[in-house]
């Protein structure tokens, strides 16, 4: 077994006991403390990463998905001791349907949703925290950044350094553009897309936060807002962390006695279980050559990135 093996199951092994250990570590204690009293409960909701429609790993994966989101807000749902939830946002964005349908479920939800927003919480990391009742950010909070990336990789150039011919047979004229130089017709169709999410990104932000669409166009140039910048043009509502975040839902909501709360974490199994198909991918990959992993990332192409995100 060569070392290079060697090196990618040992780090596999780790993390499996790190999934094994971290329900024990510290988690309980917190648990406990949260759960003293069932006396208007808001609970706290972590939505960390990315934003995309398959996390391709559960636990493991640091992504947002939209089935994630769903599984936290139907607990929340169940329970009728949770009178509120406020959501901790910290994301470049993302996915641009994978936004769209997290915020269509927290703007949908039945309960109040406040949004508390760390380090960063922009592009699709602001979209799907405006449909909440309120936005509470910190003063360095790097939000905004509305608007529209969209990327493309020629891999013309590759294929030609590598000794590769492609050979394409097409029904549809545009069919092969992803795997060629863009003619100007087709930049224009790209560019027509990103202009059309764009649309819907101000769009649904001027409706969620009750801003004029002008008022949001103006904003929407792609630039990064600090939270107190934020703050002045009307993007969040006030200054502060997750406690400043359960008394403005309360205060809201006419909630006499705020108690914070949060969810146990999932069982060292559950969290085995939902990982298992990023460690065997790895695993599998680990054993694979440079030059085969090459192969298989240019047999899987290159699609188009069409994103509500920071880049």
């Amino acid at each position: 077994m060569t070392g290079k093996k060697i090196v990618v199951i040992s780090l596999i092994v780790l993390a499996l006991l790190t999934v094994a250990v971290l329900p024990f570590w510290g988690g309980s204690g917190l648990g406990r403390e949260l759960m003293r009293s069932a006396e208007d409960r808001i609970v706290v909701i972590y939505l960390t990463g990315v934003i995309q429609e398959s996390s391709g790993g559960g636990f493991l994966s640091g992504a947002i998905t939209p089935r994630y989101v769903q599984n936290q807000l139907e607990k929340a749902e169940a329970d009728a001791e949770i009178k509120g939830i406020v959501l901790r946002v910290e994301s470049p964005g993302g996915s641009i349907a994978a936004s769209q349908e997290i915020a269509a479920l927290i703007r949908n939800f039945s309960k109040p949703v406040v949004v508390s927003m760390a380090d960063m919480a922009a592009s699709g990391g602001y979209y799907i925290s405006a449909p909440a009742q309120g936005i509470v950010a910190q003063p360095g909070t790097m939000t905004g950044s509305i608007g529209v990336i969209s990327t493309l990789i020629n891999t013309e150039g590759l294929y030609e350094k590598l000794g590769l011919e492609v050979e394409t047979f097409k029904s549809g004229e545009h069919k092969d553009m992803f795997g060629r130089t863009l003619t100007a017709e087709e930049r224009q169709i790209m560019q027509d897309i990103s202009d059309t999410a764009y649309d819907q990104f101000i769009t649904e932000v001027a409706v969620d936060r009750g801003m004029e669409l002008e008022e949001v166009r103006a904003l929407a140039t792609g630039q990064l807002y600090l939270g107190t910048q934020a703050l002045e043009l009307g993007l969040v509502d006030r200054l502060g962390g997750i406690e400043e975040a359960i008394a403005y839902l309360a205060e809201l909501n006419g909630l006499e006695n705020p108690v914070r709360y949060e969810f146990p974490p999932p069982s060292a199994f559950s969290q085995f279980f939902e990982s298992g198909y990023r460690i065997l991918t790895q695993l599998e990959k680990g054993f694979l050559g440079p030059e085969q992993l090459l192969l298989e990332t240019l047999r899987e192409g290159f699609p188009p990135a069409i994103l509500y995100q920071v880049r």
